[in-house]
């Protein structure tokens, strides 16, 4: 997006247009974070104290726990409890993501993410509680990680462009809806298994990924309350630059150029070389996903290449 991994990783919160980035150095963030509590918590006898901190951090299956802690349903996607866990979350979360990001940009990444987490915690919330065969677990059961937001990336990456190839090491070149399909496939299978909650995460996080980019196709955005709340966020807590006020002289403009002369008129000069608007970049990114990067004007490239280099 801007420089090589570490650079944006590590300025992921300095710079713009950068989601992926920013998903990415908040759970290893967290992870990390975690992992320094549980030692200190557990070297100085009060583990206990970590436990139920931690508890607070992951999604209950009982819905009578999640009143409690509602902030759970996002806090969830962002924990992870080890090294492999995490890894290679990140690992397709990255791969994937830097995918939707090319062909959606930075808000609608960050829109799959978050309805995908939010999806597979409904998916699991409402069969622990319907379903007799976790009758005996549901008081207890919780689960955290951030596969329903990864899966919600891939499958919608692989519906948004599903004859991209990736090159596998000992697989060579496969196209990744085949690569998503297999996922979808284990993780159904699985569901039934001993991590059942979990895989039964990754199958919302993956339905609503499909859905998402399939009503994207048609105009219909289901990401933007997310993108509200996240413009939010970002007004809170950027600072604003201040304001500069100056004056230039009007230009003259020759009856050729198709105004009168003597500098009295007040229409506009040409808009080439303005700083876009996130509005415009927004609507030139639906275009892209309706018609591709050919079907942009050569003026929406213009501002599209501009906004990249902020």
């Amino acid at each position: 997006m801007y420089g090589g991994f570490w650079d944006n990783l590590r300025n992921a919160f300095r710079q713009n247009n950068n989601s992926l980035y920013k998903i990415l150095a908040i759970n290893i963030i967290v992870f990390f974070a975690m992992v320094v509590l549980r030692v200190i918590f557990t070297f100085s006898g009060a583990g206990k104290i970590y436990e139920a901190f931690r508890s607070y951090l992951m999604m209950p299956a009982d819905i009578s726990s999640y009143l409690v802690q509602p902030w759970s349903v996002m806090t969830y996607m962002f924990f992870h409890e080890g090294i492999f866990h995490i890894l290679f979350n990140l690992l397709f979360l990255y791969w994937f993501g830097l995918l939707v990001h090319e062909y959606l940009g930075s808000r609608k990444l960050t829109n799959l993410y978050i309805l995908g987490g939010i999806a597979g915690a409904l998916l699991y919330v409402l069969m622990y509680n319907i379903s007799p065969y976790f009758s005996d677990v549901l008081p207890v059961a919780k689960m955290l990680g951030a596969s329903a937001g990864v899966y919600a990336v891939v499958v919608g990456a692989a519906t948004l462009a599903p004859n991209t190839t990736f090159h596998l090491i000992l697989l060579g070149p496969v196209k990744i809806k085949y690569i998503a399909i297999f996922y979808v496939i284990i993780a159904f299978v699985n569901s039934a298994g001993s991590n059942a909650g979990g895989e039964l995460a990754h199958l919302g996080g993956a339905a609503l990924g499909y859905f998402y980019i399939m009503q994207l196709k048609k105009g219909n955005d289901w990401g933007r309350p997310v993108q509200v709340i996240g413009q939010f966020f970002e007004r809170l807590f950027t600072k604003r630059p201040s304001v500069r006020v100056s004056y230039r002289r009007k230009k003259t403009y020759t009856s050729a150029e198709g105004f009168s002369t003597g500098g009295s008129s007040t229409k506009p000069t040409s808009s080439t070389g303005s700083s876009p608007s996130q509005e415009e970049i927004d609507q030139i990114l639906d275009k892209i996903a309706e018609k591709g990067y050919d079907g942009l004007t050569k003026e929406e490239k213009r501002k599209l290449f501009e906004f990249s280099k902020k």
